[in-house]
């Protein structure tokens, strides 16, 4: 049953609504009545939404890295100073910005360009999977109805609250005692470790991200080029058969000439054969009326 949903919400939306009442009445005939209301349940789909269910499915691996991501950097985010977020953002808009590309290409092939209102929804849920953990549960079960919005900033979920370098969340030690302010360095060192921990697994993350996306994007070149090779064998067929059908048109042209002119010679050849066959009466006649006039003379 779940793997029937998997592929209904793969289903372009055109063909969505058609699709969902053929598997429901195949549900309804094997005896699954309960299938067959869960499969009419299911909403379609938007263009967007259908975009980023067909990138999950048919782009797992991608798609795995793009949630791993998404949970490094919500971890590290509230931890990094200016500079670095700077670069993390930069960072997540190439990746964000690639993926979408490649679900757009998806599409495209599936029958179904992507718009620009289209492309920005698909990007905005992309950019709401990587900030927040509830729109990446959301996208990761592959049946989303409607494109997800982004928060204005990122959500740590499960990851504890960081505090900016340099100071301490809890309060002061009572006590200015050497042993306590040892401690809270201490802690305080620890933290700034587990932050220098959560921005390199983030850093990595996200280059990996991109290099990912950078081989994706070579394969699709040599596909692309493969594709431009096939259409221009393809072309060069066509023109070649237009070739022979042009000539195959010529020689049925020069076929019923020389058939009608065949007609005529035939027509000529029996005129002058009956022409033939008189001369050949007269001539017979002639000689026989000569032969009883030189017997009479005798």
């Amino acid at each position: 049953m779940e793997a029937v949903l998997d592929e209904l919400y793969t289903t372009p939306p055109a063909d969505f609504v058609a699709r969902r009442e053929t598997l429901a009445a195949a549900a309804k005939t094997a005896g699954g009545l309960d299938n067959a209301r869960r499969i009419r349940a299911a909403r379609r789909p938007t263009l967007a939404a259908w975009a980023a269910n067909l990138l999950l499915r048919t782009q797992p691996e991608e798609s795995r890295h793009f949630l791993e991501l998404g949970r490094a950097l919500r971890e590290a985010y509230q931890a990094l100073d200016a500079d670095v977020l700077k670069d993390l953002s930069a960072q997540r808009r190439r990746v964000v910005s690639a993926l979408s590309r490649q679900a757009a290409q998806l599409a495209s092939e599936a029958g179904h360009g992507l718009s620009q209102p289209v492309q920005q929804d698909l990007e905005a849920t992309l950019r709401a999977v990587l900030a927040d953990p509830d729109a990446a549960d959301q996208w990761a079960g592959g049946r989303l109805v409607n494109a997800l919005t982004p928060p204005s900033e990122f959500h740590p979920g499960s990851a504890p609250a960081a505090e900016k370098p340099g100071t301490c969340n809890r309060p002061a030690p009572p006590s200015p005692s050497a042993s306590r302010r040892r401690a809270s360095n201490d802690e305080l060192a620890e933290r700034r470790r587990a932050r220098q921990e959560q921005l390199a697994r983030a850093r990595e993350a996200a280059e990996a991200a991109e290099q990912r996306l950078r081989d994706e994007r070579a394969r699709q070149a040599d596909v692309d080029a493969e594709l431009q090779r096939a259409r221009e064998r393809t072309e060069q067929a066509r023109r070649r058969m237009s070739a022979i059908e042009e000539q195959l048109r010529q020689a049925r042209e020069e076929c019923r000439q020389a058939e009608h002119e065949q007609q005529e010679a035939e027509a000529h050849s029996r005129s002058a054969a009956e022409v033939v066959a008189q001369a050949e009466r007269a001539a017979h006649e002639t000689t026989q009326q000569l032969r009883r006039m030189t017997r009479g003379a005798t």
